[in-house]
């Protein structure tokens, strides 16, 4: 059975950021409902517990809680992983600070700036890069999967999202072609608009969609999984795969309302 067995319980461990709440979580939960260990990281401690109460197996669950927007809790969550889990060989990275809608290019200021690039950009490439260092002196196979966004080639009215999101969807190709001599995979996927982690979206929206619906959390996970098997998804690197409803076959938002 090709699609029964996608992981390997006895080798495959798993790290996922953003575990607490909407994409991340859906993604921790469905690898743990697979048999795979898998640290759930977020920000918030509570939002971990409650995501491993509610998944399949929590007992394949560790938990862990810190702020990815400093290099020092990056070190400190590799540390814990490695301590609970040996080497990861699945890496999702769906950390993101909040968005808010007000945050325009003449109000967005320096510290949410940087914070949405740290934690999205930086967080993302030196997890990933020490995760991989462990794994090229193993000699195992790893698959890493990033969130991105739609809004990586699309505006978004939030320049700081969606230039962090930008840069990774170039991170993913760098360490895709970097990496792969180790066999070790680097993906994307692209979520539209998912009612999930903060995002409150318009129901008029659908409208826009061409599946006439908006997208949930778990409407991700079953790509997320497909695309970290290394049994399904063996010969896919460097690719950033859709998931929204169609989406990205328009643009809905207007330039924004500028009070000056």
């Amino acid at each position: 059975m090709l699609l029964g067995t996608p992981f390997d319980p006895v080798r495959d461990r798993a790290l996922v950021t953003g575990a607490g709440n909407g994409i991340g979580r859906a993604i921790a939960q469905a690898l743990v409902g697979e048999g795979v260990r898998t640290v759930f990281a977020d920000l918030h401690g509570e939002r971990v517990a409650a995501a491993i109460k509610a998944a399949p197996r929590p007992e394949l669950a560790v938990p862990w809680a810190g702020d990815l927007s400093k290099p020092e809790a990056c070190d400190a969550l590799l540390s814990a992983a490695r301590d609970a889990l040996g080497e990861v060989t699945h890496f999702v990275h769906s950390a993101s600070p909040p968005r808010r809608e007000a945050d325009h290019a003449l109000a967005v200021d320096r510290k949410t700036w940087q914070d949405m690039h740290a934690v999205n950009l930086d967080a993302g490439f030196h997890l990933a890069r020490e995760i991989a260092k462990r794994l090229i002196g193993a000699k195992q196979p790893g698959s890493f999967l990033f969130l991105t966004s739609l809004h990586a080639g699309t505006p978004r009215n939030l320049p700081h999202y969606s230039t962090a999101k930008a840069a990774m969807a170039m991170l993913v190709k760098e360490l895709a072609k970097t990496f792969g001599r180790y066999n070790i995979r680097v993906n994307a996927l692209v979520p539209g608009a998912i009612a999930a982690g903060g995002f409150v979206a318009d129901p008029a929206l659908a409208r826009h969609i061409p599946l006439g619906r908006l997208g949930q959390a778990e409407d991700l996970a079953p790509m997320a999984l497909a695309v970290l098997s290394n049994r399904l998804s063996a010969y896919v690197t460097g690719a950033s795969i859709a998931v929204d409803g169609g989406l990205s076959l328009t643009n809905w938002f207007e330039p924004p309302v500028l009070d000056v």
